[in-house]
């Protein structure tokens, strides 16, 4: 509005320097015959040209007063001025204006519109572009990253290293018969670096490199999945040799309904059948690659994981030791080390972790540094930042009552030394009765060696450590608390897969009954079946649970009774100190500190699938107790 008004104003005045006169002036002109031509309008104004100082077309203007009438016109014939009419006409700011008036309530609905229209318009993605894959193209010419940042992993980086060798020299292979394979699938737990390893693969191939997401395929609109699976590959046969990256394939490729069944989705199914018929189908695609990275394997359908589709299944497993040392070695290298820290401490310090874990560890560390105001990284810094993960962070608020923090103490100190003086538990390293998140106090274990296996020795001392807790309460203040709930918990699912799953109850006899659930993702949740014993079984198998609950904190309690001593002792210098070391329990005790307890070395090169009581937490009223021993 406010350029219409600036329009309306200034363009009637814009025009070339203009000569302005009286009429007097005017009539003078005329009879000095330097008035060429006029233009008479009808608002009683006259413009023209004229001589002016012997310059001839000089622009002039004049009002003619109403009066002048025919007299004015004779006068202007008998000096042969031409002489033209102009019929009224609005200005030039009057039209705009007008035009303005007229479409500002077009231009208002159509906007209107426009902005109801765009959340509808964002699933469209245009109709001519609906089947296009949504997939991103590296040029290798431009690596990021190289094998070099993947530590660890040596046997998954050389598989992988073979198909992307057979793509720069396939004459090699071919000289010996060998088919490069098809496709290869990693699997493993969330956080182990699966896709890490695939950018690994664009910064070393010297092929272009594809990368997509499982769940950019299907939509909305039916048959546009494997309208975008042919796109996918048919973009890839125009660069190949080129290798195919396909993040998430859970989600198109899980396992199809069985026949008769009443729930399926016929969509996904046809993005999976074209993504089958793609990989190994009536033409073959020649030169491409497919690598497939998920974490929940057990979906997925057979079909997509016979030989001849992913020819290999590269599972990632959560890193070892040595591979933990040189992931933190990684993360650290933009980071400031004090003299104080060992990497191979700090690793042997997080069994359980993955590379993504361990990446928010050295994070973390450095974030505690800067909230210190230093910029050199300690042991400490490392020590709080992986209780920070474990447990949570430590708060001024959650100052205990002076009773709750004795009932914490004695608490803390059963778990401490059942453990300390079980043989086959593992070593005490940390005892703590500061509030820390959820928990009110952490004793903290940690593995001389990784272990492959678990005998049931080293679950019936697991059974009387969780128990630890309990028994002490019951030994010394003579009852029970709440402080002990997290460790029945942990301590019943424990015993319950002894017995159903382990094959370690003499009743129950050598059965299994597992409870099933992902492979990788952790949780167990419900089975895959329904219950597959009888009404008497699930008896026995609560009273034989009850049994080896019975029988551990009856250990616990026996134990802790022997060594009352000791455990007042610790009591009192848990109270004094708050947190004690592993080797100050050994102390106590009048026990040798294991061998490598608080050193690097460490045997053992794997670890189970998941973290296995990596935080085991009892609550106490609204707050909670906790034992901590990542495995």
């Amino acid at each position: 509005m406010g350029l219409v008004i600036v329009l309306f104003y200034l363009l009637p005045t814009t025009s070339t320097a203009t000569t302005t006169l009286t009429y007097s002036q005017f009539l003078k002109a005329v009879d000095s015959h330097t008035v060429q031509t006029v233009t008479l309008a009808s608002s009683g104004t006259a413009s023209g040209k004229m001589t002016v100082a012997g310059r001839k077309g000089v622009p002039y203007s004049t009002v003619v007063p109403t009066q002048a009438g025919s007299a004015l016109l004779s006068r202007l014939e008998k000096d042969h001025v031409a002489i033209t009419a102009t019929s009224p006409s609005p200005s030039l700011g009057s039209d705009v204006l007008t035009w303005m008036i007229l479409l500002i309530p077009f231009v208002a609905i159509g906007w209107l519109w426009w902005r109801l229209s765009r959340g509808a318009m964002g699933q469209f993605q245009g109709a001519m572009g609906v089947g296009k894959a949504r997939a991103k193209v590296f040029d290798a010419e431009h690596p990021q990253t190289t094998f070099a940042d993947v530590a660890g992993y040596e046997g998954a980086k050389g598989e992988i290293t073979e198909v992307v060798d057979f793509l720069r020299n396939p004459e090699k292979y071919r000289r010996a018969g060998a088919i490069v394979p098809r496709g290869v699938l990693m699997v493993g737990p969330p956080g182990t670096g699966k896709t890490l390893l695939a950018r690994a693969v664009a910064g070393e191939a010297a092929v272009p490199f594809v990368s997509v997401v499982g769940s950019s395929f299907v939509e909305m609109f039916v048959g546009v999945g494997a309208a975008r699976v042919r796109d996918l590959f048919g973009e890839a046969r125009k660069i190949a040799p080129a290798i195919v990256f396909v993040d998430e394939i859970d989600a198109i490729g899980q396992r199809r309904s069985a026949a008769g069944s009443m729930v399926a989705n016929d969509e996904r199914e046809q993005t999976l059948n074209q993504l089958l018929s793609e990989l190994d189908g009536f033409d073959p695609s020649e030169g491409i690659v497919v690598l497939a990275a998920t974490n929940r394997p057990e979906v997925l359908d057979p079909a997509l994981l016979r030989p001849g589709r992913f020819d290999r299944q590269v599972v990632i497993p959560l890193p070892t030791l040595a591979e933990r040392t040189s992931i933190l070695a990684v993360h650290c290298t933009t980071k400031t080390l004090g003299p104080d820290v060992d990497l191979s401490v700090v690793a042997r310090g997080t069994p359980g972790f993955s590379g993504a874990d361990l990446a928010n560890l050295a994070n973390e560390a450095a974030i505690v540094a800067v909230r210190d105001g230093r910029e050199v990284l300690t042991a400490a810094d490392f020590d709080e930042s992986r209780d920070r993960i474990l447990i949570g962070r430590r708060e001024a608020s959650n100052a205990l009552l002076p009773e709750e923090k004795h009932a914490v103490a004695v608490h803390e100190a059963g778990h401490a030394l059942v453990a300390a003086l079980s043989e086959h538990a593992d070593p005490v390293a940390k005892v703590t009765i500061l509030p820390a998140g959820q928990a009110l106090g952490v004793t903290e274990q940690l593995p001389l060696v990784e272990r492959h296996l678990h005998g049931e020795d080293f679950l019936n001392d697991a059974l009387a450590v969780r128990l630890g807790g309990r028994a002490a309460e019951l030994v010394e203040l003579g009852q029970g608390s709440t402080g002990a709930a997290n460790d029945l918990s942990q301590a019943t699912e424990l015993a319950t897969k002894m017995v159903r799953e382990f094959g370690l109850s003499p009743a129950l006899g050598p059965v299994g009954y597992p409870q099933g659930g992902s492979v990788f993702l952790g949780g167990g949740g419900a089975g895959l079946s329904s219950r597959p014993f009888a009404e008497a079984t699930q008896a026995l198998i609560d009273a034989e649970v009850s049994r080896i609950l019975r029988s551990a904190e009856e250990r616990a309690t026996a134990v802790l009774t022997e060594h009352r001593t000791e455990l007042l002792g610790l009591v009192d210098l848990l109270l004094e100190q708050e947190t004690v070391d592993g080797g100050a329990v050994y102390a106590l005790l009048n026990r040798p500190v294991p061998s490598n307890i608080g050193a690097g070395s460490g045997g053992g090169e794997t670890i189970g699938p998941h973290r296995e009581g990596a935080r085991r937490v009892a609550a106490v009223g609204d707050k909670a107790a906790a034992i901590t021993s990542p495995r």
